[in-house]
């Protein structure tokens, strides 16, 4: 049975790809999750808000103390260089990740504005990063900022960073775009390798107790990873040279397995890992093998991209279509489908 699959120009040996998360800070973790079947690791994301406020942090500790201090002028206070600051860490962490599996390392940068990531993205390159996933993480709160300078945010980006390095670039997409399709079809023509779809916005709730907001986390769900699998099924064999990644929502085989009929090159898993162990990538994985062997399919390619919008006898069903027939077939019987 031939599981193989392509992601991002890297020949992988199966669609099973764990996404970025807390996971992929620990070798022994890592090393779990290949010997569980994982055919690549995205490792947690390098943050632009976490670079920016520790490089601010330093230089007010080494630059700014010179009232009250006469140590200063006598050159007390060590030198920059002589502190790890921003991504060493992360560097590091990449480093030993890669001496230690034998799985490609995609790095994950995580931010909203092109300055600096030039840099960073060439550092991830030199420490031997197979490919690069950019989070461009950004909620439009403006009211007055259009759509198109939203867009051209996401595009600058990936221009910027494609002209500097010369590992594949993946584009973690969020769902808000007015135009997926056409979003996409602009970030490939730009160069992406990749889409992966769909970032979760992870949303701050209200405590009515103190009235005031608070941070709010809630593992995906599955079907979460219907939103993903209609868009990857729309977008499937439409753009040349493009890998579609399934993100979000993705726990059992079940999940994995209608994300590859859509047309997805892999599937991102992570809450499920984070409930159930890294383990839980092997049995994704053997769920997906005993439904092939069922279903008589030799390899993933046999039926990826089956039941994609080029594919199904009906594809207005991914649109507007199957919205109508949902709502038509409510009966008033209270809960109560027909």
């Amino acid at each position: 049975m031939d599981l193989t699959t392509k992601y991002l120009g890297l020949d992988l040996k199966n669609p099973i790809v764990p996404s970025a998360s807390p996971l992929s800070k620990s070798v022994d973790q890592c090393k779990k999750l290949e010997d569980a079947g994982a055919a690549a690791i995205i490792m947690y994301s390098l943050f632009e808000e976490a670079i920016n406020a520790d490089t601010e942090t330093m230089n007010r500790f080494l630059n700014q103390q010179d009232t009250g201090f006469a140590e200063v002028e006598d050159g007390f206070l060590p030198n920059w260089e002589d502190f790890s600051t921003g991504p060493e860490q992360y560097l590091d962490n990449l480093r030993r990740l890669k001496e230690a599996l034998d799985i490609p390392v995609i790095a994950s940068l995580n931010g909203v504005t092109p300055s600096g990531w030039v840099e960073h993205g060439k550092e991830l390159e030199q420490a031997g990063a197979d490919a690069l996933e950019l989070n461009v993480y950004y909620v439009a709160a403006d009211i007055d900022q259009p759509g198109s300078v939203v867009e051209e945010r996401y595009v600058e980006i990936l221009r910027t960073l494609k002209n500097a390095i010369s590992i594949p670039i993946n584009m973690k997409l969020s769902p808000s775009f007015s135009s997926v399709g056409n979003m996409v079809q602009r970030l490939a023509a730009e160069g992406a390798n990749g889409v992966s779809l769909f970032n979760r916005f992870y949303q701050p709730n209200i405590n009515i107790d103190n009235l005031r907001l608070e941070p709010s986390l809630h593992p995906s769900t599955s079907a979460e990873a219907l939103l993903a699998m209609r868009w990857i099924a729309i977008l499937y064999g439409r753009i040349d040279n493009l890998s579609l990644g399934a993100t979000g929502g993705i726990h059992t085989p079940e999940d994995a397995i209608k994300l590859l009929l859509a047309g997805a090159d892999v599937v991102h898993l992570c809450s499920t890992l984070l409930k159930n162990g890294a383990g839980q990538a092997g049995v994704v994985l053997q769920g997906i093998e005993a439904w092939m062997e069922q279903q008589g399919f030799e390899s993933v390619a046999d039926f990826r991209g089956r039941v994609s919008a080029l594919a199904v006898p009906e594809p207005a069903q991914f649109e507007r279509a199957n919205y109508v027939n949902i709502i038509d077939s409510y009966s008033f019987a209270p809960g109560v489908m027909v």
